[in-house]
């Protein structure tokens, strides 16, 4: 059994969003009740996808951290400024993560561990909204 559908995730500045709860209530729309994998796909080259700690919001804020300081805003050798200092950064950073993920299933169900979380992570400052292609294979 295959199924496949596209959402849509507003985000609202850059950082990590927590978008488990959409993907589970897509797929759960689905009506798969069987086992197999889920992909999730993202069609943006300036935002990224991540399986995380959502327990504990400072591994979060350590996360951004961590990515800020790895790809630095306002060098002088980055050239691909066309919207903005955060522009090249972005590519950058999503170069660096994840545009998909695969997630096993069991019976209808996503198979995250007890601590893991779905995350989209918005490289760019400005609230964009973002694509996101779920593709079920079983």
């Amino acid at each position: 059994m295959s199924w496949q559908t596209c959402i849509s995730v507003q985000t609202s500045r850059q950082g990590l969003l927590l978008i488990t709860e959409n993907v589970s209530k897509a797929f759960a729309s689905s009506g798969v009740t069987s086992s197999g994998l889920l992909h999730i796909f993202i069609q943006h080259t300036s935002a990224s996808l991540l399986i995380q700690e959502n327990a504990d919001p400072t591994a979060k804020r350590d996360l951004e951290e961590f990515i800020d300081r790895l790809v630095p805003e306002n060098q002088s050798w980055h050239r691909h400024l066309d919207e903005g200092s955060d522009d090249t950064v972005s590519h950058m950073k999503s170069a660096v993560t994840a545009t998909s993920l695969t997630i096993p299933v069991k019976d209808g169900k996503l198979l995250l561990g007890t601590w893991q979380g779905l995350y989209l992570w918005e490289h760019r400052r400005a609230p964009h909204s973002r694509r996101l292609v779920l593709t079920f294979l079983g």
